[in-house]
């Protein structure tokens, strides 16, 4: 089959290889599964350069989440078991967390539901305990993480404020329908949501960028409000000033979805019985911006490596014989 592979870590475009391998085989506990579509993740772009926590043996094929049909024929979402990972034709996953794919999304949109929507869900609702009537302040609302909070946060009840950097992903955010877009390329995001929401600030951020974006957080954020810390796509880890927190009365949690999946598997399950209601009744749809062919993935996990992307970069490596 034709596998993806790093041998060396690196910058995707340079690091990613197509080659031929042979299919992988389960180990105990495991299933193959055919690859319907492959989700891009920021996490495979830091599998690819030797910067994620988890640190596969080399040479592994990177893609973290996918769409995938077992031998009789089911549709279901997977995270792979790496170093076998999604950027292939066929892969190995714990048969304990396969969890069916939604009959109201197509390959491509069910592949993306998972670790961004589930990350949202339990950001914003296990973690900052988001209440209807709230406003949610949404970093990299345009992309495949943000996109999904703002999604989840209007679901929720929640006034939603996007912040985006430049005019196209503007437009994407307004397109999922945030309540306000700030561009932060042409305009500074505190006084804007204090403008807007008459001095308060925001109730919740949801924060998968850090850097500049964690240092705006705090500066608008509302009393007793909650900024999620999940992710650092920016690059730079910001160091919280504690005292900040006290004397505005706020708080600051972290979210790492993976650690669910061996303290509270259940919780997993339940959260994507929920999803797939919402994705049921149209609430919530993965923003697939592209589907790319598995020839392009090396390409498509650099690009959203440099923050050029909006929605999710989803590949499919055999357009012709999907399931749908």
């Amino acid at each position: 089959m034709q596998a993806w592979r790093v041998r060396t870590p690196g910058e995707p475009r340079e690091a990613m290889r197509l080659e031929e391998v042979p299919e992988p085989v389960p180990g105990e506990g495991e299933v193959r599964l055919r690859v319907l579509a492959a989700n891009v993740n920021f996490p495979d772009a830091l599998l690819v350069r030797g910067q994620y926590q988890i640190k596969p043996p080399l040479p592994f094929t990177p893609g973290v989440e996918i769409c995938g049909q077992t031998e009789d024929g089911r549709r279901v979402i997977a995270t792979p078991s790496l170093p076998h990972g999604g950027f292939a034709e066929y892969v190995t996953a714990p048969v304990r967390a396969l969890l069916p794919a939604p009959d109201t999304l197509d390959d491509a949109e069910a592949a993306a539901l998972h670790i961004g929507y589930q990350t949202g869900w339990f950001g914003l609702h296990r973690r900052a305990r988001l209440r209807a009537g709230e406003t949610l302040l949404v970093h990299a609302a345009a992309g495949g993480v943000g996109s999904a909070a703002v999604q989840l946060g209007k679901a929720a009840g929640a006034t939603v404020i996007g912040v985006v950097g430049g005019k196209a992903k503007a437009r994407t955010a307004e397109e999922l329908g945030c309540d306000l877009v700030i561009d932060r390329s042409a305009e500074e995001i505190a006084p804007r949501v204090k403008e807007f929401t008459g001095g308060r600030g925001a109730d919740v951020v949801y924060d998968p960028v850090g850097g500049d974006a964690y240092t705006a957080s705090a500066k608008c954020v509302a009393f007793e409000g909650r900024i999620v810390v999940v992710g650092f796509a920016s690059g730079t880890i910001p160091a919280p000033a504690l005292n900040h927190a006290l004397v505005k009365n706020y708080s600051v949690l972290g979210l790492h979805w993976g650690l669910y999946a061996a303290k509270d598997p259940a919780a997993i399950l339940a959260c994507h019985t929920e999803l797939t209601r919402l994705a049921a009744e149209g609430a919530v749809k993965p923003l697939v911006s592209e589907r790319v062919p598995l020839a392009a993935a090396a390409d498509a996990v650099q690009r959203l490596a440099d923050g050029t992307t909006t929605g999710r970069l989803v590949v499919v490596p055999d357009p012709d014989g999907a399931a749908r």
